[in-house]
């Protein structure tokens, strides 16, 4: 298909280390005894903060108790009980209660990280522009080894998002390498594969679309009309964010659908470069379908935070290494979006009796690519690396 074609696409996309950054760090009290310990921590694995808590006090496991916390962000992180081994090691060495709290410096160097990815793809299309081939070959740095061995050497969090596209491409071909580049310790962040393999899959169909004179959001509705699903959330963030009406010059407007589980979500951001090349969002338009919703006030403030939490690493985030360690160590190196500049979020609920599903994810994937789509649309550069920032400016 790929040597028949009227025309072919072919791009190079790679995506970084990036950070959980929680506005809590780590932190856990213990207190261990002769007769058991009582752990207080937010974590978000309490049965491995349990195991951890026997294993370093040499107590059995029905004596540990673990009381979980609110915590001041998770997004995976959390999941991990080194914090809460390091409280109950102390603990038992001064023979006290103690309240272990790391340092921001402490939180930043000494994460999980999202691992790094480099994406080759490959589109053939026909004489209308529409892809009838696609080619995606994946490699980068494992996650699921620390969990045990690869089924047929497959770690699905580096293909997930990519071996299941929605669209309607008669001939797909995803593989993958994996690449232990450095020991550098890594985790799921939210959204986990989807996050990376959501922004390169929805900005080389970007490319597609331009290549084939096709506008981005005609050429998913074509490629959707088997996933009504999809398409009625992808009808309605055009509709609601205005798609095709005029914008200034110097914005754009970028969309991009992602799936999480039973869940679509897709959002259209509206961009301004300014003449240096720094990137406004001033507006970030979302039509979620998560099934019936039982809480629309929840829907909306986890679609809210998703979409933030993705723009942040998005525009600015990387963690690099020197040295031998991490470089960044606090907000000055590694930005979050602070409020000043967080984009106004719409957030309307698609209507639907299909399956339901989560909201806690599914915002973060599709706002890269909607970025970087924008500001293809109002600068004709393409974005093929985050973050933003580092490629903008």
């Amino acid at each position: 298909a790929l040597a028949g074609a009227a025309k072919r696409v072919e791009a190079i996309y790679d995506v970084p280390f990036v950070h959980h950054a929680t506005m809590e760090p780590m932190n856990c009290t213990a207190h261990v005894r002769p007769d058991g310990a009582d752990v207080w921590a937010p974590t978000q694995n309490q049965g491995d903060a349990q195991k951890v808590a026997a294993q370093v006090s040499v107590l059995p496991v029905d004596q540990i108790r673990i009381h979980t916390t609110l915590s001041g962000g998770g997004f995976g992180r959390r999941l991990e009980p080194d914090f809460v081994s390091e409280a109950v090691r102390v603990s038992k060495a001064v023979g006290a209660p103690v309240k272990v709290i790391w340092s921001r410096e402490d939180d930043m160097r000494n994460g999980f990280y999202r691992p790094t990815s480099y994406n080759r793809f490959a589109a053939a299309l026909d004489a209308t522009g529409r892809p009838v081939a696609w080619t995606h070959r994946i490699a980068g740095t494992p996650l699921r080894l620390k969990f045990g061995p690869l089924e047929k050497g497959i770690d699905d969090s580096l293909v997930d998002g990519a071996i299941d596209l929605p669209y309607d491409i008669p001939n797909v071909l995803v593989d993958q390498a994996t690449l232990e580049l450095a020991p550098v310790p890594r985790g799921p962040w939210r959204s986990v594969g989807v996050s990376h393999n959501g922004f390169v899959t929805e900005c080389f169909l970007d490319e597609v679309a331009a290549a084939g004179g096709r506008d981005p959001f005609e050429l998913r509705r074509e490629l959707l009309q088997k996933k009504p699903r999809h398409l009625r959330a992808l009808m309605m963030a055009a509709e609601k964010a205005g798609w095709g009406t005029p914008l200034p010059a110097g914005h754009g407007r970028g969309i991009a659908l992602a799936e999480w589980g039973p869940t679509v979500c897709v959002e259209v951001a509206e961009v301004v470069v300014d003449g240096d090349g720094t990137v406004h969002v001033p507006r970030v338009t979302c039509a979620v379908d998560c099934g019936p919703a039982v809480n629309p006030g929840q829907i909306e403030a986890q679609m809210q935070g998703g979409i933030v939490f993705g723009l942040s690493a998005a525009l600015y985030d990387e963690i690099t290494l020197a040295g031998g360690r991490v470089v960044q160590g606090n907000f000055d190196t590694y930005p979050v979006v602070r409020m000043p500049e967080a984009p106004a979020v719409e957030v309307h609920i698609v209507p639907s009796t299909d399956p339901q599903g989560g909201t806690g994810e599914p915002g973060v994937p599709p706002i890269a690519p909607a970025v970087c789509n924008a500001i293809f649309a109002a600068t004709g550069k393409r974005i093929r690396r985050l973050p933003i920032g580092k490629v903008m400016v």
